[in-house]
C-alpha cells in the first residue's frame, strides 16, 4: 500500500527522513525511508571523513526531493531508532522514481541481488550501466576533487569573525535546533567546507527541549517546525556579525591576560531567497525580538523590521504574545504624559544636573520640570572610578544644551520608589536635524543604555538607535568602554574661602579685565559661584551696582520680597552659562565684586536693574562706567512698575528725599582715625572685641620681640621649681596654634592646674595648662600689651535672646576679624575703646563720611542703636541720622530681626 509524507530532510544518497503534516500544537511524526537495492556513499562526522561523493551524491537527492511530497511504498519495517520508524522501500515524486534518477546519474549503485533478478531490477542495472559507461557521478573517472570539511567550530572565533563579518557566504542549513537556532555549511570560497552554529539576530524563539521528559517551552516546538519547514536543507546566505557576547559592562577591562576558548555559537543573518525568517518568526508570534543585538542590525534597517513585525503580532496577539495585556493609550491620546503634565512640548534647557538628567523650563508656561534622559544611565560622580567620566558627560551636556531651544518628549513616567522620586524620562532632541542627545551621549562613551526587561515597554523609542550607538563606542573603546582608570578629577580650590586668600588674587584679575569662565551656581539673584575651568579655581562674584532682593537659604528663613523671582531669573538666564566677569574689589567674607557680561555684551546687573528684580546701589554704582545705565534702567523699571517697583510711589519718594536734604546740615565734630586690625573677638560673657592699632611703633616692637620671643621657646626652658600661676601675673603661654605668646593671668586653678589667660597682644582668652605656662622672662616685660579692648560705638549687636545672635556674631567675625580697618574712637571707658570701624575698600566710604561697618550691621538688622550704653550719641548728629535712616532701611527690607515686625526698643 503506498503512503504519501514531506520530505524533510536527506540523510545520504539513499535514504530520506519524511514528516507528516503538523497536528494541533504537535510536531509532525516523522519517519526514516532507505530506498531498496540502493547503496551511497555515506557524509563524513566529527569521527570520520565524508566518504567519495557523499557530499554531491546527497545534494542531487536533496535538491530532487526536500520539501515536496512523496508517494512511498514500504517493502519492509527496520528495527526503530529514537522511536522514529524505519523502512525500506520505493517511492517517487511527481511520478519520477527516485532510485532510477539516482542511477541514472550516477549517485548510487546498485546492491547485489540475493534475490532472483526481475525486469525491474534488470532495468535498474541497465540504467546503473548506462552511467558507468558514461563516467557519471561516482562513475567519474577523474575522481572527486579534494575538499575540506570541518566538522567543529574554527578553532580562533575571533579571528573567524574578523575576516568574514558582514559578508554574505553561501550555505546550507543541515539542523535547526530551534526556532533560532541553526546548524548550516560554509560554502568558502577556497572549496571548503566549515560547518557553524548560528543564532539568528536579533530574535530569540523560546528553547526547545533536549532531554527525555523535559518539556520544551511553551511555542518551543511550533517555533522549531516554523523554521525546520522553511529552511532545512534549504540553500541560504549566512551573514556572521558577532561572538554570542552581550555589550561589554562599562568600566570592565578590556585586556584579558588569557585567549577566550573558541566560542560554541555565532550570530548571524539567515537569507532565504524569500526574505530573512527572522522577520517571519517575529510577526508570526514564535519569536520574541533581542534588545542587545540593536547595535549589529542597526546599518541596513533589520532592526526596524523586526520591530515592525513584532507590533503586527502584538497587535494580532499571536502565540508568545496572546496573552499580552493592553497597553494603556489614553495618555498618548489627549497628548498628556501618566502624570497628567503635557507629553511633547518646547523648551529651554536651564540647568545640567548630571551625565543623564537636566531641567527645562516649558517655552509656554515657564514651568520647570526634572527631566531623566529614556534608557540612558550616565556615570555616577561619587564612584572614583566614574567620577571623571561624569564630569565629561555633564560637561558634554552643558556645551550642548544649556540654554538651547529643545523638543522634549515624555516616553513614561518612572514613579516613586522607596527614597526615589517620581521622575520623567523623556526623549530630547535639538538642532535643525532634531538630533537625539541621549545617542550622542552614549555614542561617545559617556553613558550606558539601560537593559530593560523583556516586556518593560517603558523605554526610548529610539532603543534601538542607542543600542547601536553604545556597541560603537564599545567597538571604538571610547569613554566609559575604554577599560582606562582615570583618576577623579582634583576639588576646585576655592578662592573665596577666606578674604586674605581673596586679596592674593585681586589685582592679578584687575589687570586681566574681561575673565572667560562659567557660572557653576546661583545663589541669589546678583550673587554667582564662578568656576574657571584653565585654572580649576571657583570664587564667588557678587554684582557692582546693584542690590537684589534676599532669598531664604533655608525653610527657617524667609526671602526678602521679589527675593525668590530674582533668584529665578537669575538661575534661569546664568546657570551653567559661559560667561566673562570682571572684578573691581572684595568684600568682606572674600568675595569678589564685580560684573558679570553673557554672550560678550549682555551686563547682569544691568539686566537685572531693567527687569525690575534689583535696585541701584548708589554708593558702588556711582564709580561704575555703565552707572548712568543703571539709573536710566531703574527709572524705566519703576515708569513701568515692575516687580520691585509694583507698589512704587514716585510722589511720596520724592517728599522723602527732600526731608532728608533738609535735616542733613548739622557739622561732624573734630575725628581722628587710626590703622587697627580686629585681632581678636569674644562671645563669652557678652560680646567683645581686641584690637591691635598699625603704624606704631608699638607695632614694629611686638614684630622684633615675637622674632626673640621665638628663638627663646625653641629650646625646652622648664618653670622654676614651686612655680604655680596666680591672677594677674604675665607669663609666656602656649597657644592651640602651638606657639608660645605673652599672657596674663586672669584666674588660676591649682587643684585643676590649669589657669584663664589673656594674650596681651591679641586679646585672645583661653584656658592653659599649668604645663604649658612659664614666667614671662623680664626682658620680655617692659613692651605694654598691643591688644586694646574695645566695643562698637553707638550700636549694639541683638543680643543672646534673639534667633539672629548668631548670625550677628557671625557677620560681624566675617567683616571684621583679622581685617585691616580703620578705627574712629568716640568714646574711652577706661581702657575700653568705643570704636567706629570703616573699612577701606567700601567704595561708599568716600562719598559718605558717616558709612561705617557700625551703619551696615544695624541696616542688615543685626544690631540696634544703643541709647542706654552711648551716652555720647547726642554728639554726633550726622552718625545718629546714619543710624536710624539704616534703620529704617532694615525695617523696609524686613532684614535679620525686623523680619516679622519692628522689634525695637522704646525710646
Amino acid at each position: 500500500m503506498s503512503m504519501k509524507a514531506i520530505v524533510k530532510s536527506v540523510i545520504s544518497g539513499d535514504s530520506l527522513i519524511l514528516r507528516g503534516r503538523p497536528g494541533q500544537g504537535q510536531p509532525p511524526k516523522e519517519r526514516v525511508l532507505h530506498l531498496a537495492d540502493l547503496a551511497a556513499p555515506r557524509l563524513g562526522t566529527l569521527a570520520r571523513e565524508d566518504e567519495p561523493w557523499a557530499f554531491e551524491s546527497r545534494d542531487f537527492l536533496r535538491q530532487l526531493a526536500v520539501g515536496k511530497e512523496i508517494t512511498f511504498t514500504s517493502i519492509h519495517s527496520l528495527p526503530s531508532n529514537d522511536d522514529i520508524p524505519r523502512d525500506l522501500g520505493n517511492a517517487e515524486i511527481g511520478g519520477v522514481d527516485l532510485s532510477s534518477e539516482l542511477l541514472k546519474n550516477g549517485w548510487a549503485k546498485l546492491k547485489e541481488f540475493k534475490r532472483e533478478a526481475t525486469e525491474e531490477d534488470n532495468k535498474k542495472k541497465e540504467i546503473e550501466n548506462e552511467a558507468k559507461a558514461t563516467g557519471k557521478g561516482i562513475w567519474n573517472p577523474h575522481g572527486q576533487k579534494a575538499r575540506a570539511v570541518n566538522h567543529t567550530m574554527p578553532v580562533d572565533s575571533q579571528a573567524f569573525v574578523t575576516e568574514w563579518k558582514g559578508k554574505p557566504i553561501d550555505a546550507l542549513v543541515e539542523q535547526v535546533r530551534d526556532g533560532t537556532t541553526l546548524r548550516v555549511r560554509l560554502f568558502l570560497p577556497d572549496g571548503e567546507h566549515q560547518m557553524v552554529n548560528i543564532a539568528l539576530a536579533g530574535v530569540r524563539s523560546p528553547r526547545v527541549s533536549t532531554k527525555q521528559g523535559e518539556p520544551s517551552e511553551p511555542w518551543g516546538e511550533e517555533a522549531k517546525f516554523f523554521t525546520e519547514s522553511r529552511l532545512l536543507q534549504r540553500p541560504v546566505r549566512v551573514q556572521i556579525l558577532s561572538l554570542p557576547s552581550s555589550t561589554a559592562t562599562p568600566f570592565q577591562s578590556s585586556a584579558n591576560a588569557t585567549a577566550p576558548p573558541p566560542a560554541s555559537i555565532y550570530i548571524g543573518t539567515v537569507i532565504h531567497p524569500v526574505g530573512n525568517v527572522a522577520e517571519f518568526l517575529v510577526a508570526a508570534g514564535l519569536a520574541r525580538v533581542v534588545d542587545w543585538h540593536a547595535g549589529m542590525l542597526s546599518g541596513n534597517g533589520s532592526m526596524e523590521r523586526l520591530r515592525a513585525a513584532e507590533k503586527v503580532a502584538k497587535e494580532r496577539r499571536l502565540n508568545l504574545y496572546a496573552n499580552l495585556p493592553t497597553p494603556p493609550s489614553a495618555g498618548k491620546e489627549n497628548g498628556t504624559a501618566s502624570n497628567g503634565h503635557s507629553q511633547t512640548f518646547d523648551a529651554t534647557v536651564i540647568r545640567i544636573w548630571s551625565g543623564d538628567q537636566v531641567s527645562v523650563a516649558e517655552k509656554e508656561t515657564s514651568n520647570e520640570r526634572r527631566i531623566q534622559l529614556s534608557s540612558t544611565r550616565g556615570p555616577k560622580l561619587s564612584d572614583p572610578r566614574q567620577a571623571y567620566y561624569a564630569q565629561e558627560a555633564r560637561e558634554f551636556l552643558r556645551k550642548k544644551l544649556i540654554g538651547k531651544h529643545v523638543k522634549v518628549h515624555i516616553d513614561f513616567v518612572r514613579p516613586r520608589e522607596g527614597e526615589f522620586e517620581e521622575r520623567e524620562c523623556a526623549t530630547i532632541r535639538y538642532g535643525g536635524h532634531g538630533a537625539n542627545i541621549a545617542e550622542q551621549l552614549i555614542e561617545k562613551g559617556l553613558a550606558s543604555i539601560v537593559r530593560h526587561k523583556r516586556d518593560d515597554e517603558d523605554r526610548s523609542p529610539d532603543y534601538d538607535k542607542l543600542m547601536a550607538a553604545e556597541q560603537a563606542a564599545v567597538a571604538d573603546l571610547r569613554g566609559i568602554h575604554s577599560g582606562k582608570e582615570i583618576p577623579p578629577p582634583k576639588q576646585p580650590l576655592n578662592i573665596s574661602e577666606t578674604s586674605s586668600r581673596a586679596t592674593q588674587f585681586l589685582n592679578g584679575f584687575k589687570r586681566l579685565g574681561k575673565i572667560p569662565a562659567v557660572v557653576d551656581y546661583v545663589a541669589a539673584g546678583s550673587r554667582f559661584k564662578i568656576f574657571l575651568p584653565k585654572d580649576n579655581q571657583t570664587l564667588t562674584l557678587v554684582l557692582a551696582g546693584i542690590r537684589a532682593p534676599r532669598t531664604a537659604r533655608n525653610a527657617s528663613e524667609k526671602s526678602e520680597p521679589y527675593g525668590t523671582e530674582a533668584y529665578e531669573f537669575a538661575a534661569h538666564r546664568y546657570m551653567q552659562r559661559d560667561v566673562e566677569f570682571e572684578v573691581e574689589s572684595i568684600d568682606k567674607s572674600g568675595g569678589f565684586i564685580g560684573s558679570l557680561f553673557i554672550n560678550k555684551t549682555e551686563n547682569a546687573a544691568l539686566t537685572l536693574v531693567k527687569e525690575g528684580l534689583a535696585t541701584v546701589h548708589p554708593f558702588s554704582a556711582d564709580g561704575l562706567p555703565w552707572a548712568r545705565q543703571l539709573y536710566d534702567a531703574e527709572e524705566e523699571a519703576k515708569k513701568a512698575k515692575l516687580n520691585i517697583w509694583s507698589t512704587y510711589d514716585e510722589e511720596a519718594s520724592k517728599a522723602a528725599e527732600i526731608a532728608a536734604e533738609n535735616d542733613s546740615d548739622a557739622s561732624p565734630l573734630k575725628s581722628e582715625y587710626l590703622d587697627v586690625i580686629v585681632s581678636d573677638v569674644r562671645t563669652k560673657n557678652g560680646f567683645a572685641f581686641s584690637v591691635q592699632i598699625l603704624n606704631t611703633e608699638g607695632i614694629a616692637s611686638l614684630e622684633k620681640l615675637m622674632r626673640e620671643f621665638s628663638i627663646h621657646h625653641s629650646s625646652p626652658i622648664s618653670s622654676p621649681p614651686g612655680f604655680v600661676p596666680k591672677g594677674g601675673d604675665l607669663v609666656s603661654a602656649k597657644f592651640s596654634d602651638g606657639a608660645w605668646y605673652r599672657a596674663k593671668i586672669r584666674r588660676a586653678s591649682p587643684i585643676k592646674k590649669e589657669a584663664e589667660v589673656t594674650f596681651i597682644d591679641y586679646g585672645n582668652q583661653d584656658t592653659v595648662a599649668f604645663s604649658n605656662i612659664r614666667p614671662l622672662d623680664p626682658k620680655f616685660r617692659s613692651l605694654p600689651g598691643q591688644a586694646h579692648d574695645a566695643r562698637l560705638s553707638f550700636v549694639k549687636l541683638v543680643g543672646p535672646e534673639s534667633d539672629y545672635h548668631t548670625e550677628a556674631i557671625d557677620r560681624f567675625r566675617s567683616i571684621c576679624e583679622g581685617r585691616k580697618l580703620v578705627a574712629n574712637i568716640d568714646h574711652r571707658e577706661g581702657p575700653l575703646l568705643h570704636l567706629r570701624l570703616i573699612d577701606p575698600s567700601n567704595p561708599s566710604v568716600a562719598q559718605d563720611p558717616t558709612a561705617c561697618i557700625n551703619a551696615d550691621l544695624v541696616s542688615e538688622g543685626l544690631a540696634s542703636i544703643d541709647r542706654k550704653g552711648c551716652k555720647y550719641l547726642s554728639s554726633y548728629p550726622q552718625v545718629l541720622k546714619k543710624l536710624q535712616a539704616s534703620i529704617a532701611e532694615a525695617k523696609r527690607d524686613r532684614a535679620g530681626m525686623f523680619e516679622f515686625g519692628d522689634v525695637e526698643e522704646d525710646e
